[in-house]
Parts: C-alpha cells; structure tokens; sequence
C-alpha cells in the first residue's frame, strides 16, 4: 500500500479516533458480572470466541462489501448492506452501539474537510449509517485496499476490547500485550476468511454474546454502555 494510505489506515484504526468506542464493552462486562471472564485466560477466549463466531463471519465480510460498493459508488448497495448489518445486532444496546459510532465518524468525517459532499450526502442519506459503513467509506476514500482496511478495522476491535478487559477484570497492561499479540497472530486468517465468504454464507452464531449482551440492559452496576 502507498504511505499516504497507511497513515490514513493508521488514522481510522487509532484508539484517539473520537467515536466513542472506549465506552463500549460488547457484552464483555455482564460476561464478567457472570463469571464467565475472570482472569487473562477467559478474557482472550471471550475476545477469541466472539471474533471468530460473530465479527469474522458477518460484520468483516459486510465490512468488505460496504467497501466494495462505495468503491463502486453504489450508495443504494451500501444502504443495503448497512441495514443488513443493523437487522443482524444481537439485542438493543449492540444495535445502538453502531449506530452511535457511525454517527460520531459521519459527523467527524464532515469537520475535517477531506470528503467531497457528495459522497457525505450519499452517507446523511442513508437513516442510520453504522459504523462499518460510515468506516469503509473512509477506507474507500482514502484508497486504503479491501484487505488492508478490514485488517485495521478488525485490529481496533481486538484493542477496545483487551482495553476493555484491562478495566472489567481488571488485568495488568502485560497481560493485555499479551492478549493483543495472540489475537494479532490469528487476524490474518479472519481476514481471509471474511474475503472467502459469499453471500449466502454470512451470519453469525454467538449465543453467549446475544445473552451477554442483554444481561447488560439490566446490569445494575456498570461502567461501559454496553
């Protein structure tokens, strides 16, 4: 990839992008309320086990084909497939979730004067842009490829949630490196895997996330917002 795109790359996947994200645990903090991730072990297999049943196998590949269609300047496709992705949300707070983060990158994307309007007229268009959609126009934009755009989209979801366990536990920060570099090693994998998917094999199957999740709602003491 050329430079100017792997800083952009950089950029989309930082953990200093204002959209929100540390306030998200996914599930994670009513698994832990659960005992069900309560040290360095369960938090990587809780991470593992909901990238691998959920992320790799339906938002990644959604990811590419919101890609694929801006790329193509198809708006109705990415309008698709963003509702897609919505309908798809295991409870109430992940759908919210998204939607919250899309809005937040929709709204810094139109502040930093880097996008023609049009295009940010085809994203205001749709109702409710998640945030793959709002991030692979990004990624479109900025001509960062396919596969290295998922690679740094996925990489940002590993980091929110071992920073999200280094809190919900709680674990040291070794602990997290720890986490990062395992999950890191298995990513180029989804990736693939992600690009291999057709249509008809889209879907997730994370019960334990969907539980999780809407355990939350009702969660009595909680720090994250999901």
């Amino acid at each position: 990839m050329t430079l100017p795109a792997l800083v952009r790359l950089l950029h989309l996947a930082s953990p200093a992008l204002p959209v929100g994200a540390f306030s998200y645990s996914q599930g994670m903090e009513a698994a832990a309320e659960a005992g069900w991730v309560h040290d360095r072990p369960s938090a990587q297999a809780w991470i593992a086990g909901v990238l691998a049943g959920s992320i790799a196998c339906l938002e990644a590949p959604l990811w590419l084909r919101l890609h694929r269609a801006w790329r193509a300047g198809d708006a109705t496709a990415a309008s698709h497939w963003n509702a897609f992705f919505l309908a798809s949300r295991e409870s109430a707070e992940l759908r919210a979730e998204s939607v919250q983060m899309g809005y937040s990158l929709l709204r810094l994307l139109g502040d930093v004067d880097e996008f023609a309007q049009a295009g940010l007229d085809a994203l205001h268009a749709i109702a409710e842009p998640a945030l793959p959609t709002v991030s692979a126009f990004a990624a479109a934009h900025w001509s960062i490829a396919e596969r290295d755009g998922l690679t740094g989209y996925l990489w940002a979801w590993i980091e929110n949630q071992t920073m999200a366990a280094i809190k919900i536990v709680p674990l040291g920060q070794t602990d997290g490196q720890r986490i990062l570099l395992a999950l890191g090693d298995v990513l180029p994998a989804h990736v693939e895997r992600a690009q291999a998917l057709p249509d008809e094999g889209l879907g997730a199957l994370a019960h334990g996330l969907a539980m999780a999740s809407s355990w939350h709602e009702t969660q009595y003491t909680r720090i994250f917002r999901s």
